[in-house]
């Protein structure tokens, strides 16, 4: 097996399609089609199976992207090392953000990065904590913004610093007027919030037994943009961070107050794999990460207590 042919496998895994592999390794297919070809014959087993959807896995194909995903990134990011020791950081970045945050941090991140290093190559993955944390374990991912506790992750963490949940609800609520509500207050009312499984919901349901209440979801939705859509519907009301609904609220589609007695925060932390050193471009983003959520802090467009 070569570091070639491994990296079209993992392309074709990954995209379900030679003809999108080859737009993303921008090689010819048929190229690509003997890589596979001569790998499944090293290997003496079939690793895809083809029909007119694509190619999807077999069992020994899985076993195969499992096992290589992390040792071919580590390969990557030395040759990336060796050509940024000579000169500007270069080489692939995967950073991986819950939506929340993503909302307030991917452009502005990306703009900087295209400006500022236009050597590196950024790819940002947008998912639930979960999510990032195993894809990180995996060797998958270089870098995630997510959220702590960091105790039981197992991974290199730098604490950010923490941010207040909101609660948000649809125009017209009187939330704006209020400026501030009690927990009290919020469980009695049509709630919209994420899963059991969600760090949120978590956050909450804590919060919520410290005061011998109950809680109880009319909709659970774990895409926070469903929530908004929910929300500017009429349909109930939710915890948000308000750097995430900066854009509803300066359009009045959203109403916010802040949450008391008592409030809610959460942990923002910065997270990398700890089976293996960071890249130097890794190490460059991940100062920029920090260096872009300290602007944003001090232009008030985050409302985030920094940590240190």
């Amino acid at each position: 097996m070569d570091l070639k042919q491994l990296r079209t496998f993992r392309a074709v895994a990954e995209l379900g399609s030679l003809s999108k592999a080859a737009d993303r390794l921008r090689a010819a297919q048929p190229a690509l089609s003997r890589h596979i070809k001569l790998l499944e014959h090293e290997l003496r087993v079939e690793l895809f199976i083809r029909n007119g959807r694509g190619m999807l896995l077999t069992s020994a194909g899985q076993i195969l992207l499992d096992r290589t995903t992390g040792l071919v990134r580590q390969i990557e990011q030395v040759r990336d090392d060796i050509q940024s020791a000579s000169g500007k950081p270069s080489g692939r970045v995967i950073l991986g953000l819950v939506p929340t945050v993503s909302a307030v941090l991917s452009g502005r991140l990306a703009r900087r990065i295209i400006t500022d290093l236009p050597d590196i190559s950024l790819r940002i993955v947008e998912s639930y904590g979960g999510h990032l944390v195993e894809w990180l374990h995996r060797g998958e991912m270089d870098l995630a913004i997510t959220y702590g506790p960091a105790d039981d992750l197992h991974l290199s963490v730098h604490s950010i610093g923490h941010e207040d949940l909101a609660v948000v609800g649809p125009p017209g609520s009187g939330l704006a007027r209020k400026k501030q509500v009690e927990l009290e207050w919020l469980v009695r009312q049509r709630l919209i919030l994420p899963s059991v499984s969600h760090g949120l919901r978590a956050l909450l349901e804590k919060a919520v037994a410290r005061k011998k209440l109950t809680l109880d979801a009319m909709i659970e939705a774990d895409s926070y943009r469903a929530q908004i859509a929910l929300m500017e519907e009429g349909l109930g009301y939710t915890l948000l961070p308000a750097s995430a609904i900066r854009a509803e609220l300066a359009a009045k589609r959203l109403e916010m107050a802040a949450l008391v007695n008592p409030p809610v925060s959460r942990e923002i932390i910065l997270a990398s794999p700890i089976a293996r050193p960071s890249s130097i471009a890794t190490s460059t983003i991940s100062s920029l990460i920090v260096a872009e959520i300290e602007q944003l802090a001090k232009e008030g467009l985050w409302k985030i207590r920094m940590a240190g």
